[in-house]
């Protein structure tokens, strides 16, 4: 396992992260802990969580993620052995985020209850790395409908000062060491530096935003700012939620498959998808990887990402993406940007 500068911090992360959006839900605590024993043994030091998790978001599971990685910390003693990342929500009318149903912002009062829950279900006294869920501004983020941006009106999000100045309380009190920010446009994380330069509050250090094979959106801009900026992209959904491995082709609802239960594949549903992962399907052949080794190696080998946030239902999942190559030759990469002329994007 290699190791990568969180931002211009004094961190270095392993460039696999373990994502654990599935951790009580789909995944029961006993494979929980097998897993984050495993991916400790393969040199993995970098948890990603959130306090919205698990995932599909609801009322019953919320924080369960946490409340795991919690259990697993106090039972394994490894705490100052690995970085630990979690989030706090964005806006949203999710009336079970906030006492007394209350809409979830980034101000200063939400962000204090947010990390006080995220503390405790940890069992743990900071955060290393506490990332904005996303924007408290209202976008179109997570329909899996919009490939472009949509003015909603004068905007009435928190300030990027007011946000900033929570979350340098927050490192003053040694509760946080550094933040990132998740799901953000080049223009929020452009917005974020501004406001540090100016003494609002601390310096952002990453960025967590969806990038794999058929959403490479990433690259047009926030791609500059991340390598300028040093502010690396933790990239999520490096397998598009399961679709890149071709298992939901042609409509196909494999049992137990997360997109079976949860109907939550909208971004991969759009016409031109099984095109695209038809054709990197055909590439991994002809190459003989993996798919899932193509998928995850193309994340890992990008210049400016700084760790790929790898996730599995169960412990044998896991241990296929861990096997998975850090890089890919020239030619294989020149072929992967000959299909992505033809079908660029199809699942932003």
């Amino acid at each position: 396992m290699k190791f990568r500068p969180l931002g211009r911090t004094d961190l270095a992360v392993s460039e696999i992260c373990l994502g654990t959006m599935t951790f009580g839900q789909q995944t029961g605590a006993d494979d929980a802990f097998a897993q984050m024993d495993h991916a400790v043994a393969h040199g993995i030091n970098f948890f990603d969580t959130a306090e919205l998790y698990s995932i599909p978001p609801r009322a019953e599971t919320y924080g369960a993620t946490e409340t795991i990685i919690g259990a697993w910390l106090k039972k394994r003693g490894r705490r100052d052995d690995l970085i630990i990342a979690t989030k706090v929500a964005g806006r949203s009318s999710m009336n079970w985020l906030r006492p007394g149903g209350a809409m979830a912002r980034l101000d200063r009062k939400n962000i204090f209850h947010a990390i006080e829950g995220s503390l405790k279900r940890l069992g743990t006294d900071y955060i290393d790395l506490y990332q904005l869920h996303w924007p408290d501004r209202p976008m179109d983020l997570f329909d899996g409908l919009s490939n472009s941006y949509r003015d909603h009106g004068a905007p009435d999000g928190v300030s990027f000062d007011e946000t900033l100045s929570a979350l340098g309380e927050l490192v003053s009190q040694g509760k946080i060491r550094h933040f990132g920010v998740s799901n953000e446009t080049a223009w929020g994380v452009g917005q974020f530096l501004r406001s540090a330069e100016t003494g609002a509050g601390p310096r952002v250090v990453s960025i967590q935003n969806a990038y794999h094979l058929i959403n490479r959106q990433f690259e047009l801009g926030l791609a500059e700012v991340a390598m300028r900026e040093q502010v690396g992209l933790l990239a999520y959904s490096p397998l598009a939620q399961g679709y890149l491995t071709g298992k939901y082709l042609n409509g196909a609802k494999p049992a137990g498959a997360r997109s079976t239960l949860f109907e939550r594949g909208q971004r991969y549903t759009k016409p031109g998808v099984d095109a695209a992962i038809e054709d990197y399907l055909a590439l991994a052949q002809e190459v003989s990887l993996h798919p899932v080794h193509l998928a995850l190696a193309f994340v890992t080998s990008r210049p400016f990402v700084t760790s790929n946030i790898i996730g599995a239902t169960n412990i044998g999942q896991l241990k296929l993406i861990l096997d998975a190559p850090r890089q890919l030759a020239p030619e294989v990469l020149e072929r992967i940007d000959a299909i992505h002329q033809i079908r660029s994007n199809p699942a932003p």
